[in-house]
């Protein structure tokens, strides 16, 4: 028989593997049409948004003495996720392009889809399996990164948006009043050129160029190359436009939850180009329960920014007095922000009650507002 505990350490974990159900949802839109083709974002955004409001937020916290063999469950959907989410876009190319009974319409509407799966899942999981020292788990971080297109985001995220969040130095850390459309388009180019100099500056600092085999911007590009290639040989240049399609949705996506993790929300400057320590305080949190199963408890960011390398099961909450809070789980939060009036009306007295609440002794926070700024002044 299975051991007791075993059997309810599976149990907890299940509801992470909810995504899972969106590999068939594509593949029902591929067979059928119709309606089939939307039921992706409907599932992932409304879905959840809906079980947000049933089951309610989730304040407990996991036992941070749990050991990693008691992870395994919760550390599976990560690991097995490349090659699903692998066989589902390049299977689903080959299948479009090979078969007559699809609208142009429904495939744009089914790739749509597909770049929800590679981005609500994929990106959020090559997240979590990138900060692992597992040396697997790190190149599956990468090689779903490469099926977006977006393999500058390991550098930028972890040399770059970790070290400084919430300062001028960090492109996504959203500056209050930015709207998420100019925000996206600021760190489209912002990020890759920020990721791209650090990795030039680590290698310096070994004494090596920034063209040294090590520089991990080759492998990089050899793994996206790679996707395209494929891309093109399944399902031609009709095959090429989907793939990019699908890496636009997704990358899209990702950038929608970087505005909204940190928007308007800044660490103290200390002078001589320092700042405070990263707190909870220099991320929104939420505990909604449903979103943080989809998301694999992303929503606890704040803890995430204090803890890097805490594995998603075992991130711990904060209320209030500790890290400002979101009022909705991150599905409703990312449609709200695609309107950048109603976001202001509901995120920007809540960016004020937080600077009165951490920081009141700073009187002018413009120079913190403004994105060129290389360093805030004051304070």
């Amino acid at each position: 028989m299975i051991p007791a505990s075993r059997v309810a350490r599976l149990q907890s974990a299940l509801p992470f593997w909810l995504s899972l159900l969106m590999i068939p949802l594509a593949l029902l839109g591929a067979a059928y049409g119709g309606l089939w083709t939307v039921t992706l974002p409907l599932f992932s955004w409304g879905l959840f948004t809906l079980l947000d409001a049933l089951t309610g937020l989730n304040t407990e916290n996991a036992d941070l003495q749990t050991g990693e063999d008691q992870l395994f469950w919760y550390r599976l959907i990560t690991i097995v996720w490349f090659p699903l989410q692998f066989a589902t876009q390049f299977g689903l190319i080959w299948w479009v392009t090979h078969t007559d009974h699809l609208s142009g319409l429904e495939i744009l509407l089914l790739f749509f889809g597909v770049g929800v799966i590679s981005g609500t899942i994929g990106i959020n999981y090559s997240h979590e399996l990138m900060h692992q020292k597992n040396r697997v788990e790190r190149w599956l971080g990468d090689l779903l990164l490469a099926t977006v297109l977006y393999s500058h985001f390991r550098s930028e995220h972890l040399r770059v948006h970790h070290l400084w969040v919430g300062t001028p130095r960090d492109p996504v850390s959203a500056r209050y009043n930015e709207g998420f459309h100019r925000f996206f388009l600021r760190v489209l180019w912002q990020c890759p050129v920020s990721a791209f100099r650090s990795e030039k500056a680590m290698l310096a600092r070994q004494g090596r160029a920034w063209w040294d085999r090590r520089n991990p911007f080759w492998r990089y590009g050899a793994l996206q190359a790679l996707m395209l290639g494929l891309a093109a040989g399944l399902g031609g240049w009709v095959g090429l436009g989907l793939f990019l399609f699908q890496a636009i949705v997704a990358i899209w996506q990702l950038e929608l939850v970087n505005y909204i993790e940190h928007y308007g929300l800044t660490r103290k400057y200390l002078g001589e180009g320092k700042y405070e320590h990263v707190k909870p305080r220099h991320s929104w949190n939420t505990d909604y329960r449903a979103s943080n199963w989809l998301l694999i408890n992303l929503q606890r960011h704040s803890d995430h920014h204090y803890k890097p390398d805490r594995r998603f099961p075992l991130l711990q909450t904060y209320e209030q007095a500790e890290a400002p809070q979101l009022p909705l789980g991150y599905p409703a939060m990312t449609t709200l922000a695609m309107i950048p009036p109603l976001w202001r009306r509901r995120m920007n007295p809540r960016v004020r009650a937080w600077r009165r609440q951490f920081y009141p002794e700073i009187g002018d926070w413009h120079p913190y507002n403004t994105a060129s700024n290389p360093l805030p002044r004051g304070g």
